[in-house]
């Protein structure tokens, strides 16, 4: 090697080194970042609008412990602690708003959660392709009726003397009744008419885990003799358990979470000792009386309510079926 060639050579030598040693101090996560940085740039949108839409309005959140004032703003406002949660739990109204809201949810987890499954099972096992598709048109339709439309749709059916239900029990000599306005009755009206809106469309996540399912299953139960409900019962249903588990924990994390549009469009004088949960109160005391501290108290208990909710039946779900959230 020429006496030229070899400070070029020594400093080619000592550029790889340098590249070699700040490759070595890189953390994974960098590497990884450069590694897969068209991934990372698909998770921006939703990060950003998490960010945005999401946490930064829980700064909010702290006019549930001030006597928020709209002249003085969030952070000038009075510092009152617990002052508002203490109200709402010694309010006459909070037991009632418990129990329905509770007793709303649950009858609409026991109600509604099977039946999109059992559609899903059956639609699994119709060979009739158009027939099939028929059925899941006429169950999905009703999910893309918007709640005006379906809460008007339920008033009209039931309402006396011009509704189709009342015309029925005439027709068998049965007396008029105003179901609407009969506080016993809202609970069913109101988790049946949803059951009905949503089964279809909320069956199609389980008809999606049964397609997942390794065909060779169903061939090898065939070959052994094994009837339609031993396949569902020994294949089907264990290929549906990791999906229910988590819609079930989804479902129990939120049954505090009562639908606000539905039941206050479905509110009347006459029903609201049955029909009154904490949403709707939330609206009645912070939109429409102007108290919104004491109405963020209250969704701020909602929510905490919720989270501890959510947390638990993970934790449970993980040591019981090694399927959770997180």
């Amino acid at each position: 090697m020429s006496q030229t060639t070899e400070p070029i050579q020594a400093q080619a030598n000592f550029r790889n080194e340098m590249n070699r040693v700040a490759k070595k101090k890189e953390s994974p996560l960098v590497k990884s970042f450069k590694r897969h940085w068209e991934l990372y740039l698909l998770v921006v949108p939703p990060v950003l609008y998490l960010l945005i839409f999401k946490y930064i309005p829980m700064a909010g959140v702290q006019i549930a412990f001030k006597n928020y004032s709209v002249i003085q703003g969030i952070w000038g406002s009075e510092w009152v602690g617990l002052k508002h949660f203490v109200t709402f739990f010694q309010s006459p109204n909070f037991w009632l708003l418990i129990k329905n809201t509770i007793g709303i949810s649950v009858y609409s987890l026991l109600a509604g959660f099977p039946v999109p499954i059992l559609l899903a099972l059956a639609l699994n096992e119709l060979r009739n392709g158009y027939f099939k598709k028929t059925v899941q048109m006429v169950t999905y339709a009703p999910h893309f009726i918007s709640t005006v439309v379906m809460v008007s749709i339920i008033i009209l059916m039931l309402s006396p003397h011009v509704g189709v239900v009342d015309r029925l029990f005439a027709f068998f000599g049965l007396p008029m009744t105003n179901f609407m306005g009969i506080p016993e009755y809202f609970k069913s009206i109101y988790v049946w008419s949803g059951v009905w809106q949503g089964m279809g469309y909320s069956s199609i996540i389980y008809i999606a885990a049964l397609a997942s399912v390794d065909p060779s299953l169903y061939e090898a139960a065939r070959m052994d003799g094994a009837s339609r409900l031993r396949k569902i019962w020994h294949i089907d249903i264990p290929a549906l358990v990791p999906i229910t588990i988590i819609m079930l924990i989804l479902s129990l994390g939120s049954i505090m979470g009562v639908g606000f549009e539905k039941i206050y469009l479905m509110q009347n004088p006459l029903n609201t000792s049955a029909s009154e949960v904490i949403s709707t109160y939330v609206y009645k005391v912070g939109l429409i009386g102007a108290n919104f501290s004491f109405s963020s108290a209250v969704g701020l208990f909602n929510s905490i309510i919720n989270l501890i909710l959510l947390v638990i039946v993970n934790s449970i779900s993980r040591r019981v079926s090694e399927n959770s959230l997180w």
